[in-house]
C-alpha cells in the first residue's frame, strides 16, 4: 500500500486546514488509516485514527477540533482540522494499519507510512 499525503501549508491561529491521505495498492489489507504528527524537538505523536469498521478515535489535544472521515470511493481519509493552535505546528504523517494472510493462511501485520506534509500555524 502507498500513501499520498497532502493538504499542509501556513494558516493563522483559529483557522482551518484540510489533510488528504489517497492509498493505492492493497486497498482490501487496510484495517485502520491513522494520522501522527512530528512537532520540532518532539516525538511523533498519534492525532487520529479510522478503523475499517468506521470507528474513529481521537488525542485528547485535538478533541472537538479535528475531524478525521473517509471516502471510500476515492480511497482518502480526511483530517479537518479546525481553531488551529500553534503547538498544533508538525509535520503531519499518515499510516496505514495492514494485515495480510501467508500462503499457509498466517496474518501478518505491517505498517505503510506516507510522506509528511508540513502544517505551521503562525500569525
Amino acid at each position: 500500500v502507498q500513501l499520498q499525503a497532502s493538504g499542509g501549508g501556513l494558516v493563522q491561529p483559529g483557522g482551518s486546514l484540510r489533510l488528504s491521505c489517497v492509498a493505492s495498492g492493497s486497498i482490501p489489507s487496510i484495517t485502520a488509516i491513522r494520522w501522527y504528527h512530528r512537532a520540532p524537538g518532539k516525538q511523533r505523536e498519534l492525532v487520529a485514527s479510522i478503523t475499517r469498521g468506521g470507528s474513529t478515535d481521537y488525542a485528547d489535544s485535538v478533541k472537538g477540533r479535528f475531524t478525521i472521515s473517509r471516502d471510500n470511493a476515492k480511497n482518502t481519509v480526511y483530517l479537518q482540522m479546525n481553531s488551529l493552535k500553534p503547538e498544533d505546528t508538525a509535520v503531519y504523517y499518515c499510516a496505514a494499519d495492514l494485515l495480510d494472510y501467508t500462503d499457509l493462511g498466517e496474518p501478518q501485520v505491517s505498517r505503510s507510512w506516507g510522506q509528511g506534509t508540513q502544517v505551521t500555524v503562525s500569525s
